[in-house]
C-alpha cells in the first residue's frame, strides 16, 4: 500500500481516497471479466439507461459534472464499446446511445452497483458521519464561500 497524503494537503488525500475506492470497485469489475469497465462509467450508464439517450450536455447535468468531464468519459465508454454517439439537431450536438453490449452488462454493472451501495452503507456505519453526507456538507460551504475567498480570507496577499 501507498503511503497516506499530509493531513494538510486535503486534494491530495480527496484524490487519494477515491484511487483506493475506485481502484477496490476496478478490481471487482476485472475479476468479473470486464476489464476495460471503470467505476466512472455507472452513473452515466445509469442516467442512460433511465432516461434514453441523451446529449452530452444533459447528460453531463443528470450525472452532475462538467460538459468537459462528461465528454472524456463517454468518449472512453466509446472506446470500450458502451455507448455509440449521433449527430443531434444542432451540428455541434452529440447524442449518446447505449451499444448492445452496454445492455449485456447491465445485469453485472447492476449486482455490481447494489453490492458497492450495501458496501458503503457499511463502510458510512465505521465513520463518525456518513461520507456522501460530509462531501455534500463540505460542497454547501464552499459554494457558501468557496476556497480562494477562504485562502485570501487567510492573509494570502492579493497578486501584485
Amino acid at each position: 500500500m501507498t503511503d497516506v497524503p499530509d493531513r494538510e494537503a486535503v486534494g491530495t488525500l480527496l484524490r487519494h481516497v477515491l484511487d483506493v475506492l475506485d481502484g477496490d470497485v476496478a478490481a471487482v469489475y476485472a475479476e468479473r471479466g470486464l476489464a476495460d469497465y471503470r467505476p466512472r462509467f455507472s452513473p452515466p450508464l445509469r442516467v442512460l439507461v433511465a432516461d434514453g439517450p441523451l446529449p452530452i450536455r444533459d447528460l453531463a447535468r443528470r450525472v452532475g459534472v462538467t460538459h468537459s468531464a462528461a465528454s472524456q468519459t463517454v468518449a472512453q465508454m466509446a472506446r470500450a464499446g458502451l455507448v455509440e454517439l449521433t449527430p443531434g439537431v444542432d451540428a455541434r450536438q452529440r447524442i449518446v446511445h447505449l451499444t448492445d453490449r452496454a445492455r449485456e452488462l447491465l445485469p453485472v454493472i447492476e449486482a455490481e452497483w447494489a453490492a458497492t451501495t450495501a458496501a458503503m452503507r457499511g463502510l458510512d456505519a465505521e465513520l463518525p458521519v456518513p461520507l456522501a453526507d460530509l462531501l455534500h456538507e463540505v460542497l454547501a460551504a464552499v459554494r457558501r464561500r468557496p476556497m480562494r475567498q477562504r485562502i485570501a480570507d487567510a492573509g494570502l496577499p492579493p497578486p501584485a
